[in-house]
C-alpha cells in the first residue's frame, strides 16, 4: 500500500502535498516514526505565522512503543469509536491552546485560529514525509488534560493521530473501511469563494 492511497483530484494546479493530503483511520502498526521525522513535523508547526507571535500551541507527544502509559491515556480519552482504530497509530498527540496572551496576560482572540495554522504546516510537512494524520475532536477534555497534566491557562484543543496509512481492511467497522475507500471530495471554489460581496461566486473560467 502507498503511503498516501487517496489522491485528490483538484480542480485547479495546487501542490502535491495538498492533494496527496488525507486523513485516514486504518494505520500501518507496524511502522514507527522516526525521531528526525517526529521533529521535522514540530519544526514545521514552529514557523507557523501567529498574532504578535505569540504562537499559543503546545503539543504532548505519546509513543506507542517507548511510553505505552502515556500513549493509552490519552487513548483512553477518546471517545466514540475513535479508541478502536487509534490504538493501531505509533504517536497520539494532543494539541492544547493558551486563550491568553504572555504580556499582559489579555485574552487572545486569535489563539485558535493561529494553533490551526501551526496544525495545518505540521500536517503538510507530515504528508511530505508520507506520513498521515488523523485529528480528532472526539475526545473527553478534561481527561486528556489529567492524562497529560496539562496546565492552566492551555486548553486541550484536538487529538491527532500520527503514523503511516495503513489497509482499510483492518478497521472493525464497515462504514470506517468504505469511508476509507470512498473517493475524496469538496466543495467547488464558486460555492465558498464570493467576488466582491456575499454570493456573487467568483468566476472560474
Amino acid at each position: 500500500m502507498t503511503s498516501h492511497p487517496k489522491v485528490a483530484r483538484a480542480d485547479h494546479d495546487i501542490l502535491d502535498v495538498i492533494r496527496q493530503r488525507w486523513s485516514p483511520r486504518a494505520f500501518d502498526s507496524a511502522r514507527d516514526v522516526s525521531r528526525a521525522d517526529l521533529l521535522r513535523l514540530f519544526e514545521a508547526a514552529r514557523w507557523a505565522p501567529s498574532s504578535s507571535n505569540e504562537q499559543p500551541w503546545r503539543f504532548v507527544v505519546a509513543h506507542r512503543r517507548s511510553a505505552p502509559a502515556a500513549f493509552d491515556a490519552l487513548r483512553e480519552s477518546l471517545t466514540g469509536r475513535n479508541p478502536v482504530w487509534a490504538g493501531a497509530a505509533p504517536l497520539l498527540v494532543l494539541v492544547t491552546v493558551s486563550l491568553t496572551t504572555e504580556q499582559p496576560g489579555a485574552t487572545n482572540e486569535l489563539a485558535w485560529y493561529d494553533t490551526g495554522q501551526a496544525v495545518g504546516f505540521l500536517t503538510l510537512q507530515a504528508t511530505a514525509l508520507g506520513l498521515s494524520v488523523r485529528q480528532m475532536e472526539g475526545f473527553d477534555r478534561e481527561r486528556a488534560r489529567a492524562a497529560a497534566a496539562v496546565p492552566a491557562p492551555f486548553e486541550p484543543g484536538v487529538m491527532m493521530a500520527v503514523g503511516y496509512a495503513g489497509d482499510p481492511q483492518t478497521l472493525a467497522h464497515d462504514r470506517h473501511r468504505d469511508a476509507e475507500r470512498a473517493p475524496r471530495s469538496r466543495r467547488a471554489v464558486h460555492e465558498f469563494v464570493f467576488d466582491g460581496t456575499w454570493g456573487r461566486a467568483l468566476a472560474v473560467d
